[in-house]
């Protein structure tokens, strides 16, 4: 259909990055693309939105992100816009550890932020939401939404649940601690694989003061996450609610022009590390990704605390 004659959007999109992509009758084949994958006209109208998650299964940590996706594609086209999910790499530590595998651990969040950014800018997508639940793909997609400064809401993908062992809740810090009680005679083999079969059953990143719950702290306490979404267990449908809502934030942000680096600003950079429940969950790998994305932002903006404005969306 002739541009004069498609159907007038409520968005104008003449400032949007995806102007460069679906306006004008030079961009019919790009157009001609998107009607490929079942995009309508109407939506192509609307702002598009990138769902970025580390979906894989290399670890429960990841393999309930695609489901909260859709949770979140659901909040963006019911707020008026055009979803497109795209997935990224994880190194998941938990099982990189104790071999050379770990040595990919720390670069694998700078291919995280990389590959984010560089399918963000490469196909002009308006607003972003993003999903991880490992160590790394936390911080990785928080330095993505502040090099990129489009509208951005990052959700956590949810922790695992505890397991069960000789009467007790166990998680996976029982069988690192299991390991050493084995090696000293303290347990026996039988025992030591009830215990590795217990403790981890239901998807969701480990459960431990690590880096991926410090992380998710952090998310919240800076202001790029909604108030309330790093605490529900991953198995849980609470959390499709939250990503839900997610979805609908980022079109918001959208809307009023909020965007990370007006959330995530310098005199506030010390607030995620004296919050008391970041201050507990500390570690050293998750004090140098609070520091890290200001570093790697083109405004060189540390990451601060949550502001007014984004805690009312």
């Amino acid at each position: 259909m002739p541009d004069d004659q498609r159907k007038p959007s409520a968005w104008n999109k003449s400032k949007l990055p995806s102007r460069h992509i679906t306006v004008g009758p030079e961009r019919a084949p790009h157009r001609a693309m998107f009607y490929a994958m079942g995009v309508t006209e109407e939506q192509l109208t609307q702002p598009i939105v990138g769902v970025a998650t580390t979906w894989n299964e290399a670890a429960p940590c990841n393999i309930s992100l695609s489901r909260q996706a859709q949770a979140a594609k659901r909040g963006v086209a019911a707020a008026g816009g055009t979803p497109r999910e795209f997935t990224t790499i994880t190194v998941t530590d938990g099982i990189a550890m104790g071999h050379e595998g770990m040595k990919s651990s720390l670069v694998s969040r700078e291919a995280i932020a990389d590959s984010v950014e560089l399918t963000m800018r490469g196909h002009s997508y308006d607003a972003m939401v993003g999903l991880a639940g490992c160590d790394k793909s936390l911080p990785g997609l928080m330095m993505a939404m502040l090099r990129l400064n489009v509208p951005s809401v990052f959700m956590y993908g949810g922790t695992i649940l505890p397991g069960r062992f000789q009467g007790r809740d166990v998680t996976i810090v029982d069988v690192f601690e299991g390991v050493g009680q084995h090696s000293v005679g303290k347990l026996s083999d039988a025992e030591l694989h009830e215990l590795e079969c217990a403790a981890c059953p239901s998807a969701g990143s480990c459960a431990g003061q690590y880096t991926a719950n410090t992380m998710a702290c952090v998310s919240e306490a800076i202001g790029l996450a909604l108030p309330g979404s790093a605490g529900t267990p991953a198995p849980f449908e609470s959390r499709d609610q939250y990503a839900e809502a997610s979805g609908a934030a980022v079109m918001n942000l959208l809307r009023i022009g909020l965007r990370p680096r007006d959330i995530v600003t310098k005199p506030r950079a010390d607030r995620p590390m004296r919050a008391s429940i970041c201050r507990r969950w500390r570690t050293r790998r998750g004090s140098i990704s609070i520091s890290t994305p200001s570093a790697r932002s083109s405004s060189a903006r540390p990451i601060s605390a949550t502001s007014s404005r984004a805690a009312n969306i």
